[in-house]
């Protein structure tokens, strides 16, 4: 009963528009004066909260994709790719998603792929006859790799709730992030092949490829450095993320796209979405603390374990749920509030924490590309000057893809946890 109401009011809280980091944070408090605590617990749970080295690593990737965004390498990454495979039947839609995975390398965040790539390629596509609803649906659910493929945000955020290895989530990234790129390039292969009528682009030459891939050249450097030295034990996570910030000032005032005022924005907008992220985990964390003294995840847990037998069983159920709360809730908020209520179930039923993290990810994904809080509707439907209906039509084919992976996760977990385990 208790944990039935304490759910009910932060639902209520949520409905009335309260920011979910105050939400949580707010409820938190209250359970804690209740029980009753001493409040000093509460600043104490906020100073470790953000006393955390592993999250330095978010703001450090916010900075460096918000400097390679302002400095247009998204244009560069799909110019080269463009220059290799555009003239094939769907060749624009392969570069899409191509550009996507490589720009996903280097930014961590579905917003920032989802933007930058969309930008350049929304007029290339619908000026060449693509069908709006694909384009918009296309770079949607194209944007949702940058949580997947590593250094992805939401695994760093995983891995400080869960106490679980950011490293090892990153290589169970890889796995899944090129099955779902593989995908979405088929499906690409298979709209184009359909009848649908659109003008190839023009062949590059060798010239030509060769100048678009040397300027793209750096960015994919970047994204080398970055994840080899993580791979590589060289760097921690943190530390990658910096010298990533720092080699992409590097490159693009190199590159003469870069200037003090656009250094000056960038911080900004990096500021903004850190103190956001930051204020949702002291919420959720001082949430997660009161909740935990009133046992509701030991009783959730309990509950599953004594009604749900089997661990197939146990997915589904969180599946479901997952899909019902990614309706309303943005999925950094999703991940906070869920995880620490689910974690503790995942022993007794004997299921791989790391293998989660990547299951409940693409979850996360499958929420960015659904009405009516998805973020990267919002996004895709801004850049592309387009009305929600369409991009949701465009983006309703991905979603069955994203389900499908989901599933297969299941069937075949070493998809995930091949490359981890074997490294």
């Amino acid at each position: 009963m208790t944990a039935f109401l304490i759910i009910c009011g932060l639902l209520a809280l949520l409905v009335l528009r309260v920011p979910v980091a105050f939400a949580m944070g707010g409820l938190g408090v209250f359970l804690l004066w209740v029980f009753p605590l001493p409040l000093n617990a509460v600043p104490q749970r906020l100073f470790g909260t953000m006393d955390s080295f592993e999250l330095l690593a978010v703001p450090m990737f916010l900075l460096m994709s918000n400097v390679l965004l302002k400095g247009n390498v998204g244009r560069d990454l799909f110019a080269a790719v463009q220059s290799w495979v555009g003239h094939w039947p769907g060749g624009l839609g392969i570069a899409t998603i191509l550009s996507c995975g490589l720009f996903s390398a280097v930014s961590g965040s579905s917003v920032a792929t989802a933007a930058t790539i969309g930008t350049v390629t929304v007029p290339e596509m619908t000026e060449r006859g693509y069908g709006r609803p694909f384009v918009l649906g296309l770079l949607a659910a194209g944007g949702t790799l940058g949580i997947l493929i590593p250094p992805s945000i939401p695994l760093i955020l995983y891995g400080v709730v869960t106490e679980t290895s950011i490293p090892k989530l990153f290589l169970a990234g890889i796995g899944p992030g090129l099955f779902l790129s593989a995908a979405f390039i088929v499906y690409s292969l298979v709209y184009a092949r359909t009848g649908n009528s659109f003008e190839p682009a023009p062949k590059a030459t060798w010239a030509e490829r060769g100048r678009a891939t040397m300027l793209a050249l750096p960015t994919i450097v970047l994204a080398a450095a970055i994840i080899g030295s993580i791979y590589l034990g060289i760097a921690t996570p943190s530390e990658s993320a910096a010298i990533g910030f720092v080699m992409a000032l590097v490159i693009t005032f190199a590159m003469g796209r870069m200037t003090v005022p656009l250094v000056k924005k960038a911080v900004y907008d990096s500021m903004k979405t850190t103190a956001m992220i930051f204020l949702i985990v002291a919420g959720a964390k001082v949430f997660s603390y009161a909740i935990t003294l009133y046992r509701i995840p030991q009783g959730i847990s309990a509950l599953l374990s004594d009604n749900i037998d089997s661990a197939g069983l146990f997915v589904l159920a969180v599946g479901l749920v997952l899909l019902v709360v990614g309706l309303f809730l943005e999925s950094i908020s999703m991940l906070l509030i869920m995880v620490p209520v689910l974690f503790p179930s995942l022993a007794a039923m004997g299921i791989d924490p790391i293998w989660f993290g990547i299951f409940f990810v693409v979850l996360i994904e499958t929420a960015l590309i659904t009405p009516p809080v998805g973020m990267n509707l919002f996004i895709i439907q801004g850049v592309g000057n387009a009305s929600l209906s369409e991009v949701v039509r465009g983006a309703f084919p991905f979603v069955l893809i994203l389900l499908a992976t989901a599933a297969l996760l299941w069937f075949w977990p070493g998809m995930a946890l091949w490359i981890p385990n074997g490294w």
